[in-house]
């Protein structure tokens, strides 16, 4: 893997998250509305890990794999676990529902949670990102190791 698939994934993973700092509004619905108060350490600590991966090697790579796997999994149990269980222990369902109603949606189920357009798409990029950075090796200086 090249270290320009690796930057563009992370990269457009960031980007897209940045998103939920400041809001997009299409027509009357929400993409994502904005939580900069809420979010922007979310904002800091995989901008942090991917800086940490592209120049500690091995260790910043591991430590932004870690970061990929925690993001998705807490994401996964934000917004998929109540779409395929019904309910879920990360807030109340009807709750869910009604926050998320104004948002842009791909399946709109009455009655249940199904993750908004945004969502889903963070979390195909969040899983990206992770491949990317998963099949990426840095190369070893050739003439570094002739002598």
């Amino acid at each position: 893997m090249k270290k320009t698939h690796l930057i563009i994934g992370n990269v457009i993973l960031l980007l897209w998250y940045f998103l939920s700092m400041t809001g997009l509004k299409i027509g009357d619905k929400y993409l994502v509305t904005g939580a900069f108060k809420e979010e922007w350490i979310f904002m800091i600590i995989p901008t942090i890990t991917f800086v940490l991966c592209l120049i500690v090697g091995k260790i910043g790579r591991n430590i932004h794999l870690a970061w990929l796997v925690m993001w998705f999994i807490t994401q996964f149990l934000s917004h998929e676990w109540y779409t395929i269980f019904g309910s879920g222990f990360m807030g109340d369902m009807d709750k869910k529902i009604a926050y998320f109603s104004d948002c842009i949606k791909l399946i709109d189920v009455s009655g249940r949670y199904v993750p908004d357009l945004y969502h889903i798409v963070l979390h195909i990029l969040i899983i990206v990102a992770f491949v990317m950075t998963l099949l990426f090796r840095k190369k070893k200086n050739i003439s570094s190791t002739k002598a």
